[in-house]
């Protein structure tokens, strides 16, 4: 679904991305795992169209991203700090965000039911706490049924409930075949998510792996401790 071709970026002398080459195929929910300033973010920023690769080039059902806006409307995404209008109401925003989008499908509301954001769909975007913003967030990605989900840190700052709504429409969504990319810290919250696994160290792809292999290789049952035990043997590559 989403090909990227020995992407590049480069900003003065620091190199955010190295050669970068993956395919990221519908049906699968991947893991873009690894430490801070790895590059994480700004291959999300790139596959977004939010940055301009300095080389190399990105595909989303074949067809080139550069210049064509439209391919976002199959993208829903979930930034890990959401910034919004703060005198606007949670209301005002879903409202204005279904304005941009121009969506004319069917929506989809699953989340926004399971959070209750009717009982704080008049208040102000400036009174909520941090996880309130994160369910907002959370459901205007999947509001407009996308094809893509990029969920950053999806599950920072919910409560132990909303986590696990979140998890099982996570499970639910990939089960549709759509394509699902998380990025995360909290590696034991990804178990029983993740078809697939990314680790970026200093620019580069160290691994890209099934699940199925990852734990076949280091005889592990957990993404955490199997991603430690890979590249502890040196044979992440």
């Amino acid at each position: 679904m989403i090909e990227i071709i020995n992407l590049y970026n480069t900003f003065g002398k620091t190199t955010a991305l190295k050669d970068v080459s993956l395919y990221l195929p519908a049906g699968s929910c991947i893991g873009l795992i690894g430490p801070n300033a790895c590059g994480k973010t700004t291959l999300i920023k790139n596959i977004l169209s939010m940055v301009v690769p300095t080389k190399g080039e990105i595909l989303f059902e074949g067809k080139n991203i550069k210049g064509d806006v439209l391919y976002k409307n199959n993208i829903g995404y979930m930034p890990q700090i959401g910034r919004y209008p703060e005198n606007m109401t949670v209301s005002q925003v879903i409202k204005m965000i279904k304005n941009i989008r121009k969506y004319k499908g069917t929506e989809d509301k699953e989340l926004y039911d399971a959070f209750g954001m009717e009982k704080i769909a008049e208040k102000k975007m400036r009174t909520l706490s941090g996880g309130t913003t994160q369910k907002v967030s959370a459901t205007l990605a999947f509001l407009f049924n996308p094809t893509v989900l990029i969920l950053d840190e999806p599950t920072a700052g919910l409560d132990p409930i909303s986590s696990e709504i979140l998890r099982e429409k996570i499970i639910k969504e990939r089960e549709k075949g759509k394509l699902i990319l998380i990025t995360s810290h909290l590696l034991s919250e990804l178990d029983d998510l993740l078809t697939n696994i990314i680790f970026m160290e200093e620019s580069v792809v160290v691994f890209n792996k099934s699940i199925k292999t990852l734990f076949e290789e280091t005889g592990e049952k957990r993404v955490s401790k199997a991603i430690h035990t890979l590249l502890k043997s040196g044979a992440a590559s």
